[in-house]
């Protein structure tokens, strides 16, 4: 069993960012910038938030942090949003999840500008994606894959299975694995029987939400295991895998935290690098 470092992979990734984005500012004469859009006081948030701006000083990114209380009308947020969108100075805009109830995370989500879309949420990055003509990709599965080839794990030809069907994981690492000619199953709440699904697995990825949901009677001998989750319990932070069970029986698997949760934030800093070029006629 070896352990995948996310970390060290991410570290990596980063410091080959900074010489590109040396570069590319440069080559364009511009600095490069991400807008941070934080709504409420959400604990989690705020560290994900302040994360990926530390991530921003590390690889050369101007950050500029907008902070909205809860209840802050919603118009307001969007109003920023169409600001932001009308900025040449801004390359990437990004809305920190979840948002407060009582926001219409899909409206706010819709109104950042497709081409400025770093987190690839918008139908027309997850449409190209879909079509095999990806720009902007969700940067968790957009991790999971840098992650597999990192530590040159084969993909193509091996049965993949995806616990977990949401827009932002499940549905696009299902998607590029598919497109790197692995034969994927995407497993959900409603799959019957999802031990005999996980079993077949050679790379099983578990991007569902529960803690400790996959066991190891539940697990190939040999399998890869990615475990994208991060779930808050009485005894600290877990995945969605029972590691101490399961690590013993996978070839690699990914810890929590420690493995694709640094990978989001690299692949954060990469698209916000890719929107910059996009935008000023590289493509």
């Amino acid at each position: 069993m070896r352990i995948i470092d996310g970390k060290s992979v991410a570290q990596d990734i980063k410091n080959n960012l900074k010489t590109a984005i040396a570069r590319a500012v440069e080559r364009c004469g511009k600095p490069i910038g991400l807008a941070v859009i934080l709504v409420g006081d959400n604990p989690a948030s705020k560290i994900y938030t302040s994360n990926k701006v530390r991530a921003c000083e590390e690889v050369g990114i101007s950050s500029y942090m907008y902070e909205f209380k809860d209840g802050t009308p919603e118009e307001d947020i969007l109003s920023l949003i169409s600001r932001l969108n009308a900025d040449e100075t801004i390359n990437g805009i990004l809305v920190q999840l979840p948002l407060p109830k009582g926001y219409d995370e899909g409206k706010i989500l819709k109104a950042i500008n497709v081409h400025k879309d770093v987190d690839g949420f918008s139908a027309f990055q997850i449409g190209r994606l879909n079509m095999g003509d990806p720009q902007l990709v969700p940067c968790t599965p957009l991790g999971v894959l840098a992650l597999l080839d990192y530590y040159n794990i084969p993909i193509e030809g091996k049965n993949a299975v995806v616990v977990g069907r949401s827009n932002i994981v499940g549905k696009p690492v299902a998607s590029l694995l598919l497109f790197r000619n692995a034969t994927v199953t995407i497993c959900h709440s409603r799959t019957p029987d999802l031990a005999g699904h996980t079993k077949r697995a050679d790379i099983l990825v578990a991007a569902v939400g529960r803690a400790k949901l996959i066991t190891a009677d539940m697990v190939k001998e040999g399998a890869v295991v990615i475990d994208v989750g991060i779930n808050r319990t009485e005894a600290g932070l877990a995945g969605d895998v029972d590691f101490e069970s399961v690590a013993p029986k996978a070839s690699y698997i990914t810890p929590v935290p420690g493995g694709v949760g640094p990978m989001t934030i690299a692949m954060l800093m990469s698209n916000t690098l890719k929107a910059y070029e996009l935008q000023n006629g590289k493509d």
